[in-house]
């Protein structure tokens, strides 16, 4: 088992040839040959999430991704430092910032690879957790992308709304309105019709505007169902309108401690950040759309030159 112990300068030497970035996610895994002036070389993405290596898999997963991008050393974010993950690097509590996460990289010198730790954010009321998103969250905000003082919303399995004060995290929320939509299209009662394409039209607007009212989401939900056989609703817009909803509930709780505001920034894939910014327009708030890939290669060039 690979030898941890926290980053330090004896261990720059080995970031100067280029790297190998990876956003390994819990389903996900996307990689990126970064050069020594942080431009993408070539790169790959595939399902092998951490949910989809096997147990004692991790040395072979992070083998294959050299074999496919060359023999450099890996800077990794993401689920892949969980407890779930290959190693677990401890959380950073908010407030944070960059330069945080630099100084408690987990570093495996044996294995030339070293993973960026999430954030946790706890008061009184709740606790919640980040791996991955702070990356692109700090990315961003170096490459001019979003400003320092921000509301970013981060579409994806597990939603994040976070609030950025002076280029650092200050608190954040999570909901689980990307794995909700695909259990409910994996196996629910609704899933014969949570099949289909999930565009910004109007059966996705209309389930937004339900989904702000507040109602009981698992009523609504059921009423999906009900709809189509009773021929209120039909069949083909049934994922669009329950995409609609769970969204637009999920606007509704990470807007409540927003206020009155400036814009959100929504930054992740096009395919997602189209649907809340279509959302967030049924809701009234402005939003501008970030792209996340290029935000998560910003965030890893800024963590590799605080510590190079």
């Amino acid at each position: 088992m690979a030898r941890v112990v926290a980053f330090d300068a004896m261990s720059v030497a080995m970031w100067t040839e280029g790297i190998i970035a990876v956003d390994w996610g819990t389903t996900n895994r996307r990689a990126y040959r970064l050069d020594r002036a942080g431009s993408c070389t070539a790169e790959f993405e595939d399902d092998k999430g951490i949910t989809g290596v096997p147990s004692g898999g991790f040395p072979a997963a992070v083998a294959e991704v050299r074999e496919r991008l060359g023999d450099l050393p890996l800077l990794m974010a993401g689920m892949i430092g969980s407890n779930r993950g290959w190693v677990e690097a401890p959380y950073v509590p908010c407030p944070a910032g960059p330069d945080t996460l630099a100084q408690r990289l987990i570093h495996l010198p044996e294995q030339r690879a070293a993973i960026v730790p999430g954030l946790s954010f706890l008061d009184e009321h709740r606790a919640d957790v980040m791996r991955g998103e702070e990356v692109q969250l700090f990315g961003a905000i170096a490459d001019g992308l979003v400003e320092p003082d921000a509301l970013v919303c981060h579409p994806g399995t597990h939603n994040k709304w976070a609030e950025l004060r002076c280029g650092r995290v200050d608190r954040f929320r999570t909901i689980m309105t990307g794995e909700l939509f695909n259990l409910l299209r994996e196996g629910s009662i609704l899933s014969q019709w949570l099949g289909g394409e999930v565009l910004p039209g109007e059966p996705f607007r209309a389930g937004v505007r339900r989904g702000l009212e507040g109602l009981a989401i698992t009523a609504e939900l059921f009423s999906v169902r009900a709809g189509v056989l009773l021929e209120r609703q039909r069949p083909e817009g049934a994922a669009a309108f329950t995409s609609g909803l769970l969204i637009g509930a999920d606007l509704r709780a990470g807007l409540a401690d927003a206020g009155q505001v400036r814009e959100v920034v929504v930054m992740g894939r096009p395919e997602l950040t189209r649907l809340y910014a279509a959302a967030l327009a049924e809701a009234g708030r402005p939003a501008r759309e970030v792209d996340g890939e290029r935000a998560f290669l910003a965030g890893i060039t800024s963590i590799v030159e605080q510590i190079a």
